[in-house]
């Protein structure tokens, strides 16, 4: 995940295969997104929601334990909106915020983020405006890499509705929250 994060997506893809090389029950469909391998992405993704739903017999027998439902959902939006099923990825987002993120402001604020991410790919710009101003108001005080990447992704993208009132309030508000 942290290749996929980071922009590595060939190292990406070969850390998923050794991992599923290592154990058959270990697969990475992150990987397989970023390498638009959509059949193998969709895949690991039903094996993924089957292993982190079923519990582990003894503590740290599930490379999935450590997964909520919650994780699970934010993580297989963004893996659905890399494949550009755009719908799928809002309504895991949607349950994402719904099942967790309500007690962490932060993880609440990063779905936000992603979620506004989404609605402007769909096309959907008062719906992103909207999305992004309740993750401004998440992400108010928190320090954090993975806030500040997305309130610079934010701005960055809402560049290109510089002739629109509320996006430029939206990139300043940003730039003040990320100082």
């Amino acid at each position: 995940m942290q290749c996929v994060d980071l922009g590595y997506r060939a190292e990406a893809v070969r850390l998923g295969e050794a991992c599923v090389e290592y154990g058959r029950t270990l697969d990475n469909p992150r990987a397989a997104a970023q390498d638009d391998d959509r059949r193998m992405a969709t895949k690991h993704l039903a094996m993924s929601e089957a292993a982190i739903g079923k519990p582990a017999a003894a503590g740290g027998d599930s490379w999935a334990a450590h997964y909520s439902p919650g994780r699970w959902a934010h993580e297989s939006g963004m893996i659905l909106s890399r494949l550009g099923d755009l719908d799928a990825a809002e309504e895991h987002l949607h349950l994402a915020l719904d099942i967790h993120g309500l007690d962490r402001r932060r993880t609440r604020a990063i779905v936000l983020a992603d979620l506004g991410g989404v609605r402007l790919r769909q096309g959907d710009v008062d719906g992103a405006m909207a999305t992004w101003r309740d993750f401004l108001d998440c992400a108010d005080g928190i320090r954090s890499v993975k806030v500040q990447a997305a309130l610079q992704d934010m701005r960055v993208r809402l560049r290109r509705y510089s002739g629109v009132p509320e996006a430029q309030e939206l990139r300043e508000r940003a730039a003040r929250t990320a100082s």
